[in-house]
């Protein structure tokens, strides 16, 4: 997945301790007339290690997933070793963070961030007199 400029959204990286090290999920951005849809590739990320937090307009994932290696087995090659997932995202004024609706299907968020009331495209009725 590839990050995608949308307006109203701003990706950006969490200053992380140097303690705690995260992976950061590709991200796919697609704005339309109603509001922003974006998917997070968190693969192996389990619905209850799943964390979303919207406050003061940043928008946080994040994700922890569990690797575990049987019992006096040890890597001799590990190209993952981090188990956790984090992205921060700025949000506009212009949406609605109080209704954010998200999913998780087969390793894919997928959150729905709709435009305020007062950011929508409204028609306006001409009357005649």
């Amino acid at each position: 997945m590839n990050t995608l400029p949308t307006p109203g959204v701003e990706s950006r990286r969490a200053n992380l301790p140097a303690t705690e090290p995260a992976l950061v999920p590709p991200v796919d951005v697609v704005e339309d007339g109603t509001g922003i849809t974006l998917r997070a590739d968190l693969p192996g990320v389990p619905r209850d290690k799943l964390q979303l937090q919207v406050e003061n307009g940043t928008l946080t994932l994040e994700g922890q997933v569990d690797l575990p290696l049987p019992d006096g087995m040890a890597p001799h090659h590990a190209e993952v070793e981090l188990g956790r997932w984090r992205r921060v995202f700025s949000l506009s004024k212009e949406l609605d963070s109080a209704a954010i609706s998200a999913e998780l299907e087969q390793g894919v968020l997928t959150l729905r961030i709709p435009k305020a009331q007062h950011a929508q495209p409204r028609r306006i009725e001409v009357k005649v007199s």
